[in-house]
């Protein structure tokens, strides 16, 4: 019988083989545990992406949810620029067939002249009721109203024809705005302090805010149209009012005595609003939403009227007591130039041509109007008017709805 027998293995080369045994078995776990650290790599990359996704659709809703504003309100064009609509010669429909006027309110001759911007030429002179302040646009764009603040009357003008209808009775009609949503005309009764909400067509009355600041004349809406802010020009005060609600819903004394604030206009990207302030000689620079106290940037003597220009990059700031035109830059974020009528005078309201190229502003205390322009700063124009200029309205504008007072367009 044969015994087969396997060789016995040398120590040495048993030790070899064990070490490469463990060695492989390291390498294995290795392997293994760099295998799982991908995996959770790939899993945290991709809840990384489902969170940012989760935000940008939050973002997205967000964004959505403040284009669309105030119920009712024609969604914003862009949400970076609150006057996009309002791009040199960029008519509704509604106005493109008006003739091109400037329409100028004579306080103290209780009349409104009658401009061709292609001429310099009065073309007409219409009787309307006691103390005209301002000509305003109706949100539909189809009638201009003259707010006859001490006859307590609103005069119609119809835009394409020229012609003044019968006056409606409003009470204390200083200057007069309108939702962004075309819901409520708001007359910004001055001197019975109160904020009245009316039908925008026929003027009866909604709802009546009474207010405890003294002289509420001027304001702006936020872009998504859910609240406008006020100047209060006899006590120096600023409004916050809830469109919807209809109500104020805060209220600040500015921190300058003897303030008097006076126009009020959004920065395009609605972060801001600007309001004139004739006392303080600047404008005050205000966050709407925190509604915190705002900063003076000094603009020049009786700073008093607001004109954003048709590419949205300059704001015309008009310093009634020193007769000049100061120009804001948006982008900048500071003043860039300032224009000096010649042979001074008193700018006070208007507005913009619409191509943008002529600024047009009464001359509140001289009588007369001024065309300047835009490009150069140059006066065009210094035109003969009744007594006490104001609030003079450019017509028709750019834009697709008005929110009042001398052409307000989103």
């Amino acid at each position: 019988m044969v015994r087969v027998t396997t060789p016995r293995t040398p120590l040495k080369q048993r030790h070899l083989v064990q070490r490469a045994l463990l060695a492989a078995t390291v390498l294995a776990a290795v392997a293994a545990c760099g295998s799982g650290t991908e995996a959770q790599a790939e899993r945290t990359r991709a809840s990384q992406a489902a969170a940012e996704a989760a935000q940008a659709a939050e973002r997205k809703k967000k964004q959505r949810t403040a284009t669309r504003g105030l119920h009712g309100m024609p969604p914003v064009l862009d949400p970076k620029d609150v006057y996009a609509a309002d791009r040199p010669n960029r008519l509704s429909p509604v106005v493109k067939d008006f003739p091109s006027r400037v329409y100028v309110p004579n306080s103290e001759s209780d009349t409104v002249s009658v401009i061709d911007p292609e001429t310099y030429q009065i073309v007409d002179t219409i009787p309307v009721g006691r103390q005209p302040q301002h000509v305003v646009p109706s949100w539909d764009l189809k009638t201009l109203w003259v707010n006859n603040n001490r006859g307590h009357t609103l005069t119609p003008i119809d835009p394409r024809t020229g012609k003044a209808g019968d006056p409606v009775e409003v009470h204390d009609p200083y200057n007069l705005y309108f939702t962004p949503n075309g819901k409520y005309a708001v007359v910004m009764a001055s001197l019975d302090r109160e904020l009245v909400f009316r039908d925008p067509h026929t003027m009866k009355r909604v709802k009546t805010e009474p207010v405890t600041c003294y002289g509420v004349n001027h304001a702006d809406f936020s872009m998504d149209g859910r609240y406008f802010i006020v100047s209060c020009e006899f006590s120096g005060e600023l409004l916050k009012v809830d469109t919807e609600k209809m109500k104020v819903i805060g209220q600040q004394k500015l921190p300058f005595e003897g303030a008097m604030p006076q126009d009020v206009k959004i920065s395009p990207d609605g972060k801001r609003f600007y309001i004139a302030d004739m006392m303080a000689d600047g404008m005050w620079v205000l966050d709407g939403d925190t509604f915190d106290e705002p900063a003076l940037l000094p603009t020049g003597k009786g700073c008093h009227g607001l004109y954003v220009g048709r590419d949205s990059h300059e704001m015309y700031v008009s310093n009634r007591g020193e007769g000049s035109v100061s120009v804001f830059d948006f982008t900048k974020n500071k003043l860039t130039k300032k224009w000096n009528l010649p042979d001074g005078g008193s700018p006070d309201m208007g507005g913009v041509s619409a191509d943008g190229k002529v600024l047009w502003l009464s001359g509140r205390y001289d009588s007369e109007v001024y065309a300047i322009d835009t490009r150069s700063g140059e006066q065009l124009a210094r035109i003969p008017v009744g007594s006490g200029p104001h609030g003079l309205a450019v017509y028709p504008q750019p834009g697709r709805y008005s929110l009042g007072h001398t052409g307000i367009f989103r």
